[in-house]
């Protein structure tokens, strides 16, 4: 670490112990903040006890300070397990296994179960975001830990990681789908935005929106304050019953939704499906309004329709961000068929840092097998862009 700037590293056990105003001022500083780095969201995490020791999330925020001042932060977490991370490193846990070692616990900077890009290091500036660095490495080192990773960065993480690759940090890409406005001039409404796609794939759209209208199915959008108590119970409803469909447990309790509605009120978007005056659907978005970036969140529904879900997740979103001018809305981890519903490939990075030489120099290998793949895949997926030519899309 570079002593001459006087900085001091600090672990909290929990968010409440670091000042929600200064975690913020530093989030504010990157473009892609988002409502999910929020300290009221992370705070809403633990308290809300989806997020602790007991569920495998055992945190570690780490604080880097120059005298009195807060100039770095990042969520990070002691974690037990790879489940809620949406970068996958089963097969890494496999192999130490094997080897007789333990992968477990390592240590994680991530927003729990948002694999939404944004900034992880929260920093006032580069020199404080490579202390911030520093210190991940030096904690795992400390801790005897395996290893330490990163999750979903934004350019200034990235850039800082790359600036690390000495100190053993490597980069690791998957791929999201994601929808932007068009430029300079944004869609005018739902129709102008089919008009720019390829007719096979605007007539695929047109035919799935008929169905659920010809199934008797209508929309409510509720958003910020509109969104009550009732309509957060039924949307946990749904959001519980897409987990059962899969055969898995909720990440996100209750009482977490409860404290998005009493705290960050202003940052949800929820799209009710109803038929015959009944609730039969809904779909959770974050918004960033400032930023002009919606999230696709969470879905769920009490009784099949067909098409129900594209128009939930997809159609009704994509319609209220042209209306609303938004600027881009991100589809959530994986899902190559959110191109043909307007969704382009994006790349999101990860960074991860091993102790074990044998091991880091393998996962090395791995990786640039790996991301010469998926460089490959997102120029195959580029070839098949669902939009006309001459679209500027």
């Amino acid at each position: 670490m570079d002593r001459s700037n006087d900085y001091v590293i600090r672990v909290a056990g929990k968010p409440a112990e670091v000042d929600a105003a200064a975690w913020d001022a530093l989030a504010d500083a990157s473009p892609l903040a988002g409502p999910f780095v929020r300290h009221a969201y992370l705070q809403a995490l633990h308290e809300s006890r989806s997020a602790v020791a007991k569920t495998g999330w055992t945190p570690q925020f780490l604080t880097v300070w120059l005298r009195d001042a807060l100039v770095a932060a990042c969520p990070l977490y002691l974690k037990s397990h790879s489940y809620g991370e949406y970068v996958f490193d089963w097969a890494w846990a496999e192999a130490y296994q094997r080897h007789g070692l333990d992968y477990y616990p390592k240590l994680l900077a991530a927003v729990p179960f948002t694999p939404v890009p944004g900034p992880r290091l929260l920093a006032r500036d580069d020199a404080a975001r490579r202390a911030l660095l520093q210190g991940l490495q030096a904690l795992a080192e400390r801790g005897g830990l395996s290893s330490a990773h990163v999750l979903f960065l934004d350019d200034a993480d990235l850039a800082a990681v790359q600036a690390a690759e000495a100190e053993g940090w490597m980069l690791r890409s998957t791929v999201q789908f994601h929808w932007c406005n068009r430029e300079p001039e944004p869609y005018a409404d739902f129709a102008d935005f089919l008009a720019g796609l390829q007719r096979d794939k605007r007539k695929k759209i047109q035919q799935e929106r008929r169905r659920v209208a010809e199934a008797s199915v209508t929309f409510r959008t509720l958003r910020g304050a509109e969104i009550g108590r009732e309509d957060w119970d039924f949307f946990h409803r749904c959001y519980e019953a897409t987990y059962r469909a899969h055969f898995s447990t909720p990440y996100l309790t209750r009482e977490f939704f409860a404290r998005m509605q009493r705290d960050m009120p202003e940052h949800w978007l929820l799209f009710v499906a109803e038929r015959g005056g009944e609730r039969i659907a809904a779909s959770l978005l974050a918004i960033d309004a400032a930023r002009g970036t919606a999230y696709g969140r969470y879905w769920g529904a009490t009784e099949s329709v067909s098409c129900l879900h594209f128009e939930a997740c997809y159609y009704r979103p994509l319609e209220w961000c042209i209306a609303q001018g938004f600027r881009r809305f991100e589809g959530g981890a994986q899902g190559e068929h959110k191109m043909a519903r307007g969704l382009l490939p994006v790349r999101t990075w990860s960074a991860h840092w091993l102790s074990h030489p044998a091991f880091a120099d393998a996962v090395a290998r791995f990786l640039e097998r790996e991301g010469a793949g998926v460089e490959a895949y997102v120029d195959e997926l580029r070839e098949r862009n669902p939009f006309k030519a001459d679209d500027p899309a």
